[in-house]
């Protein structure tokens, strides 16, 4: 007895369909993707980074300019360590001082011998002229006029030493205050040039996401443009299949978003600049 054979066969156009699709996929999956197009790319170093990264590898050098401010300092202390001491005062004492003293006395001593004279002819016309009383108004007076003269000259030198110690004074602290601005220079060097290391690696780096950035919306623009007529035979695929089985179909990409450019950009700047900014001095 013979066996028959029944089969369902699907419609026409769905035959139609499936080879045309057929035909399509064949085509199309002969040619291999050219995946270099849009192969994942690596920014370089911005200008900025790369003077950051010679300013970080040459910074002993950098740094090492404080050494200048830290020799004039002692410079500085040196000067003062001279301005100091009990004979310091002497290279202020002005250069006339002795000739404005020794004119000074001099003219003391021509008022105190008139005041002498004076006694003398007190003494004749009183009648005591070369007599006891009048030896005794001549030592009380002398006495007297020495000890003027001994305060008077001893307030001449104390003024000027005074002066002078004054002026000693003043310049040993100009001299330290000098010494303590060359110090506080030298400590402010390294901080500046860190400074400047920090700033321009965290600018740089933003100019890298940026470069980044464009990059990868370039590779994603070619990796779409690569994958479209896969991304179409699937959904026509997907399409056939869901009319021959007569169950409605829903189609999902094969193709996974990659993060945007803006999130790869901002992502990339977060991480780099707090690189950077680590480096950054801290101020107490």
């Amino acid at each position: 007895m013979a066996v028959q054979q029944t089969q369902a066969l699907p419609p026409q156009y769905v035959e139609d369909l499936q080879r045309d699709y057929g035909t399509q996929l064949q085509g199309t999956t002969a040619t291999k993707l050219n995946t270099g197009e849009f192969a994942p790319k690596v920014a370089p170093q911005d200008a900025l980074q790369q003077q950051a990264a010679a300013m970080a590898g040459t910074q002993g050098q950098g740094i090492g300019a404080f050494q200048n401010y830290i020799t004039q300092a002692g410079a500085y202390d040196t000067a003062a360590g001279g301005l100091s001491g009990p004979t310091a005062y002497q290279q202020f004492m002005s250069p006339y001082q002795q000739d404005v003293i020794d004119a000074t006395m001099t003219e003391y001593d021509t008022q105190a011998a008139k005041g002498m004279t004076g006694i003398g002819q007190q003494a004749a016309m009183s009648g005591n002229l070369g007599g006891g009383r009048e030896g005794v108004m001549r030592s009380e007076y002398q006495n007297k006029s020495d000890l003027n003269r001994a305060l008077l000259q001893s307030g001449l030198l104390q003024q000027g030493f005074g002066q002078a110690q004054g002026q000693g004074n003043t310049a040993f602290g100009q001299q330290m205050q000098l010494g303590q601005n060359q110090q506080g220079l030298a400590g402010l060097v390294p901080s500046l040039y860190q400074g400047d290391i920090s700033t321009l690696g965290q600018v740089g780096s933003t100019q890298q996401a940026q470069a980044q950035a464009q990059l990868g919306a370039t590779q994603e623009a070619a990796r779409l443009k690569a994958y479209e007529p896969y991304e179409r035979l699937g959904y026509l695929g997907q399409g056939i299949a869901s009319i021959a089985s007569g169950a409605p179909g829903q189609y999902q990409s094969s193709v996974m978003p990659n993060p945007t450019p803006l999130q790869t950009a901002l992502s990339t700047g977060s991480v780099l600049g707090g690189i950077y900014g680590n480096m950054r001095p801290r101020y107490e």
